[in-house]
């Protein structure tokens, strides 16, 4: 795919790219000859579907496509798209004498992709994936891997064996989940991993905080992406696989796997606009319902929030005959009533306790009021996070009592969910750790904040914003903060997330936007780390207050952990835990 920015892409340039793209794929002879121009604020975006073992071919023959008709309309301008395009050749290849110069002149644009295409090619590989028809599969540069978890194979492509050589009795699946959306991703999936090991598997799953087997960190980072999800197929150990797949992932690198069992998408909210030509909610919707491509008709299960508008228009665009289940704070809202009427699957909540539909049968998952992640119910978010993973892990072929059972104690210990929610006490003072990282998501953590304060006692809370974000995402950030009229807002430096932004400009413009609205210049100091910001709230507050501490870079969360009194942390433990059931008698 090419992102074509500062050109203006009319009809006379699509025509031209289009014709001479479908030319090109004819004289590769690739059998399906699918082309996409999207048009969007900044620009278009131009797709050509290729073979999986001519990626880089394909790249050459869409920047040919475009930047022939560019020199058509505009003659003057041949001689710097061929610097250009040879340019990106020499830096790009491993070997620069291996380089045959870019050619826009059609007959030689011809023989050089066919040299390209030739070179390229891995038969070998293309045979494997065609006996390997309806089996998972997952390709990078260096590895086939054929089935998952416990049931995969790995190859290097440089020592690819025969189709006859692969044990195909022993290449299987395992259950596989993939998660997206704007919020409640890594809970959602957190979730889904203690519902699968407390039945008894072992549980692989990949987030924004790492890759995680059978509980165990094997990798740390931000792996909520293609990196992520192939680490946790690849590993032999692992019978049910749960992969958190993130908008970024799924823009730059597509998705990792051809099938899954279960695809969830929690919500969409206004986050990273402007970045691959997503600037507004109904395009974001399209790319988090990709993931719905992993499911086969009639056996995979998509799960959707009810309460999203924008996620139930765009979703009405999905095949009809892909079973769905969905969930919403009200079991009885018409979108559930309907689905339920039709004998699908449905989660929500009626008279304060989380129900479960399916098969025409409905069973209590709890009351949540005990649910340690819903925090007395005030956080809906996390109510609505309980009620997919619960669509999922049934699907997953995990029993309702399983499910049950781990709602009943999900998150009353700061390590079940690190990063989300986690409370504390110190000194009488209420600490929330989130990763509140966009307005929906700051609102919800607020929401719960105040709940937590009651009316007593004063709020406080840090806020930053990562750097690839518009500047008016940034202030929506800030006006969220001040609906709720904090005493206290320390702004901070997210350091580790810059990502473009000069020092300093994320936390003026975020400032700057408080002031607007309000608040008094002395109630918003600045520190320039996260963990300057969360010392400096805690040095403010007083028994009775309520803090609220976004952080986003998980060094800087276990440094902030790291201050917290190991007592303070015990006792949040036992004060997060539900109440022992009362005796039978």
């Amino acid at each position: 795919m090419l992102e074509v920015v500062g050109i203006v892409p009319d009809e006379a340039l699509l025509a031209g790219w289009r014709r001479r793209a479908e030319r090109a794929l004819g004289w590769l002879g690739w059998s399906e000859r699918e082309l996409v121009a999207r048009r969007h604020a900044s620009g278009v975006s131009l797709a050509v579907r290729a073979p999986c073992d001519q990626l880089f071919t394909a790249t050459e023959l869409n920047e040919w496509a475009l930047c022939a008709t560019l020199a058509e309309l505009e003659p003057a301008r041949t001689e710097e798209l061929m610097t250009a395009l040879l340019a990106a050749a020499l830096e790009n290849a491993a070997d620069p004498a291996s380089v045959i110069p870019p050619l826009l002149e059609e007959a030689g644009a011809r023989a050089r992709l066919q040299t390209l295409a030739a070179r390229e090619a891995q038969p070998a590989l293309q045979r494997l994936l065609a006996a390997a028809h309806g089996l998972q599969v997952v390709l990078d540069e260096t590895t086939l891997t054929l089935g998952s978890g416990t049931g995969a194979h790995n190859f290097l492509l440089s020592a690819l064996p025969t189709a006859d050589e692969v044990p195909w009795a022993d290449v299987h699946g395992v259950p596989t989940a993939v998660v997206t959306g704007s919020n409640g991703k890594t809970t959602t999936v957190r979730l889904l991993a203690a519902c699968a090991t407390a039945a008894g598997r072992l549980a692989g799953y990949n987030c924004t905080d790492g890759v995680f087997l059978g509980g165990e960190r094997v990798e740390s980072g931000d792996y909520s992406g293609p990196a992520g999800a192939r680490r946790v197929l690849r590993d032999s150990r692992v019978q049910t696989a749960v992969l958190e797949t993130a908008r970024g992932g799924l823009l730059r690198r597509g998705l990792a796997l051809l099938t899954a069992d279960v695809a969830i998408v929690t919500n969409v909210s206004a986050d990273h606009f402007g970045e691959y030509g997503i600037h507004d909610l109904d395009a974001l919707a399209e790319v988090k319902l990709s993931v719905a491509r992993l499911l086969s008709a009639g056996s995979g299960l998509l799960v959707l929030n009810a309460d999203d508008a924008v996620l139930c228009a765009c979703a009405a665009s999905q095949p009809a005959d892909l079973r769905r289940g969905w969930f919403a704070q009200d079991a009885d809202h018409p979108q559930l009533v309907a689905q339920r009427a039709a004998g699908g699957a449905t989660c929500g909540v009626r008279d304060g306790v989380l129900w479960l539909a399916q098969a025409g049968a409905e069973t209590p998952l709890g009351v949540i009021a005990n649910m340690p992640l819903a925090v007395g119910g005030s956080a809906a978010y996390n109510v609505a996070n309980l009620a997919a993973a619960a669509l999922g892990a049934v699907a997953l072929g995990i029993a309702p009592a399983t499910i049950a059972g781990v709602f009943e104690c999900f998150g009353a210990a700061p390590s079940d969910n690190p990063g989300r929610l986690m409370r504390f006490e110190v000194g009488g003072v209420q600490v929330l750790v989130d990763y509140a990282h966009n307005p929906a998501g700051l609102c919800g953590l607020l929401t719960v904040a105040e709940h937590l304060r009651g009316g007593q006692g004063r709020l406080g809370l840090i806020l930053g914003h990562a750097g690839n974000r518009l500047d008016d995402d940034i202030r929506a950030l800030a006006q969220v903060a001040a609906a709720f009229r904090p005493a206290l807002v320390v702004v901070k430096e997210d350091e580790a997330h810059l990502r473009g932004r000069a020092l300093g400009e994320i936390p003026r413009l975020l400032r700057a936007e408080l002031l607007r609205l309000g608040l008094p210049d002395a109630v918003l100091p600045m520190c320039s780390t996260e963990l300057e910001a969360a010392r400096c709230a805690l040095g403010w507050a007083k028994p009775g207050d309520v803090l609220a501490l976004p952080v986003h870079s998980v060094l800087a969360r276990e440094a902030v952990l790291a201050m917290l009194p190991l007592e303070a942390r015990a006792a949040a433990r036992r004060a997060a835990r539900p109440p022992p059931p009362p005796a039978r008698r």
